[in-house]
């Protein structure tokens, strides 16, 4: 059995101040001026660290936006004139998806390494759109064997990428016909192509680099590849945009290139094994309403792997009332099974995978792994304002990034984020992560359980 697959995480502080949920605000009209204000006993010494800085900028009130909500200084405080308070800079963070909750998650595992955990426990919804309708199954979870990081049964992170034999045939005891070439990663997460608009300063060279150090690959341009001198080589995976009838010279000798569909698709990918018989050759294809009859037309005809992309919100493309991956990789998983050519192909799933969890349940509704752009630069302390895409100054300076910072944040939250795989894996009684590709069974869906709880009573849901 080879070693445990573990990555090393170094706390990293940000650069910037991260924004806050809670505050404390003092109304100073009615304060006694106590000599031993209760503010002063803050377990997490809040007040001493930042009531100067502010009352000189502020005045009369003190806003201190790093409140962890022990309401210690609310309750004791004589006058009662402490109240706590929702930081509204906190609410502008983010969108409807990448919610402000999440990006403070993301920061807290990008700057520790480490699983975030709440003492007030999980305060959210327990069911809405996408991803959040769907709950895992932990009933694993009281065994001692199976506990995670701190178990002692050894728990598989690791997925091959490539096509695979629908059978063997033997003759003589030998295979009659040499399997096609596998790629072995130890994770279950490769790195997309970064959006243009946040490809500056050191930001890409952070990425790469990072990548190979959590042995996983990394999606990069041929421009971008170019311009950081970066090797194709290994974990770097060449997105060819615009291959030609010339393609068999193109990607140079990387193993694992990654093209555009288009109607010669498999013409393109013929050409690009030419000269490197064991390469692997990946399809991107946008999510649309079609892409299952798409996706299984080209496994029929040899496909190694394909790339379904969404939009960064997990969603269709191109559609008023998009479905989300949740529907499009079950919908897509089903045909192939029902066609018998499942097994042959790998299928990775990118956009709209914000969170650990993510991870696990498309996984869980048929894909092999998942590519991810926007919860790296939240790792690099980005705040989703829009300012870097308009073309506007960022105001974190990502331009600015030193490689070395960038690259530490971004191991830290993969290795949170390796932390809650193993965790969640082993609550669900699962050793590899391979096992459960497509295992409904340990999911259970709102929309399920409401249709056979309450279906007979009232009906359908309207849409």
């Amino acid at each position: 059995m080879p070693a445990k697959y573990v990555i090393h995480h170094t706390p990293t502080k940000p650069r910037f101040r991260p924004v806050g949920k809670l505050g404390i605000v003092d109304w100073r009209e009615d304060c006694s001026s106590c000599h031993n204000c209760v503010k002063r006993d803050c377990v997490y010494r809040l007040f001493r660290d930042e009531a100067d800085t502010l009352r000189d900028e502020i005045g009369y009130l003190d806003y201190i936006y790093q409140c962890k909500g022990c309401l210690n200084c609310v309750q004791n405080c004589t006058k009662n004139i402490l109240t706590r308070v929702v930081n509204p800079e906190y609410r502008r963070l983010g969108d409807s998806y990448y919610t402000p909750d999440l990006i403070l998650t993301t920061w807290y595992q990008a700057e520790t390494g480490k699983i975030p955990v709440s003492g007030s426990g999980y305060g959210g919804p327990f069911s809405g759109p996408g991803f959040d309708s769907m709950w895992t199954d932990m009933s694993e979870i009281v065994r001692p064997t199976r506990d995670g990081i701190h178990g002692r049964e050894y728990i598989s992170t690791s997925v091959d990428i490539g096509r695979k034999l629908s059978h063997l045939e033997f003759a003589d005891g030998q295979l009659k016909i040499d399997p096609p070439p596998l790629m072995e990663t130890p994770l279950p997460v490769i790195i997309d192509r970064i959006p243009l608009h946040w490809r500056r300063g050191a930001v890409m060279t952070a990425v790469t680099t990072a990548a190979a150090e959590i042995g996983t690959l990394v999606v990069l341009g041929e421009s971008d590849i170019l311009e950081k001198d970066a090797s194709p080589r290994g974990h770097v995976i060449p997105f060819l945009e615009s291959p030609d009838a010339s393609a068999a010279q193109q990607g140079g000798s990387a193993p694992f290139v990654m093209i555009p569909d288009r109607p010669d698709v498999m013409a393109l990918q013929e050409a690009l094994k030419l000269n490197h018989p064991a390469r692997i050759v990946a399809i991107r294809i946008p999510a649309v309403p079609t892409v299952a009859g798409r996706v299984a037309e080209l496994v029929r005809d040899g496909a190694d792997v394909i790339h379904l992309a969404f939009d960064s919100h997990g969603r269709e493309l191109g559609e008023a009332q998009p479905r989300h991956m949740r529907d499009v990789l079950r919908d897509t998983h089903t045909t192939l099974v029902k066609l018998g050519i499942r097994d042959e192909v790998t299928l990775i799933a990118s956009g709209g995978i914000a969170a650990a969890e993510h991870v696990i349940k498309a996984i869980i509704c048929g894909a092999d792994l998942v590519a991810i752009d926007v919860p790296l630069m939240l790792a690099l302390e980005c705040r989703l304002c829009g300012e870097c895409e308009r073309g506007q100054l960022c105001p974190i300076a990502l331009e600015e990034i030193d490689a070395e910072f960038g690259v530490r944040r971004i191991v830290n939250l993969m290795a949170a984020w390796h932390s809650q795989l193993l965790e969640m894996l082993g609550a669900m009684g699962i050793r590899e992560v391979r096992r459960l590709r497509g295992e409904t069974g340990r999911c259970m869906f709102f929309e399920d359980l409401e249709r056979d709880t309450f279906g007979r009573l009232f009906g359908k849901r309207k849409s």
